[in-house]
């Protein structure tokens, strides 16, 4: 079974290199490295566009799928004005349509949410204002599932209150 486990690994390691640009992330805390989530959000990638294969959340193969980067997300997330609120099915809209795509990964939109907002959430610990960070909370709504991911839902709410955002 050893040799079968070591091929199972290898297989995945591959897999997760050509996954959403998420390799060199997952190739790193799998050799032990733990990046921290200022590095995860600078991976150096550029964002792709491919062709689908297979229909991916109503959008039939052959459409169009964009591939965003860590830094794509936070600067989207970031162009959201004071006071307004986007859902994360918005921001891949408004990415996709911006690279002439018909639909960005939402499973990389959801990932790079979180690598965002915990990134944002270590320069707030490190000593930087909200006004100074990524607003990872224009983006977090109320019941979305990240929220159980994050140690600090209860600075969400806080924070989307102070700006009149539902809590």
């Amino acid at each position: 079974m050893p040799g079968k486990r070591k091929r199972w690994e290898k297989k995945t390691l591959t897999q997760a290199t050509r996954l959403c640009s998420l390799g060199p992330i997952i190739a790193s805390e799998m050799a032990g490295k733990r990046k921290t989530w200022a590095e995860k959000l600078e991976n150096g990638k550029e964002p792709e566009v491919g062709v689908m294969n297979r229909m991916v959340g109503g959008v039939p193969a052959g459409g169009k799928m964009l591939i965003p980067t860590p830094r794509q997300v936070d600067s989207y997330i970031r162009s959201i004005p004071r006071g307004a609120s986007r859902t994360s099915a918005e921001m891949g809209s408004d990415l996709a349509k911006e690279a002439g795509a018909d639909i960005t990964c939402p499973l990389c939109c959801g990932i790079f949410v979180r690598i965002s907002a915990e990134a944002a959430h270590e320069e707030m610990l490190a000593g930087r204002s909200a006004s100074e960070v990524t607003p990872f909370w224009r983006i977090i709504p109320p019941k979305a599932p990240i929220r159980k991911k994050l140690a600090f839902a209860a600075l969400v709410d806080e924070l989307r209150a102070s700006e009149g955002l539902a809590v």
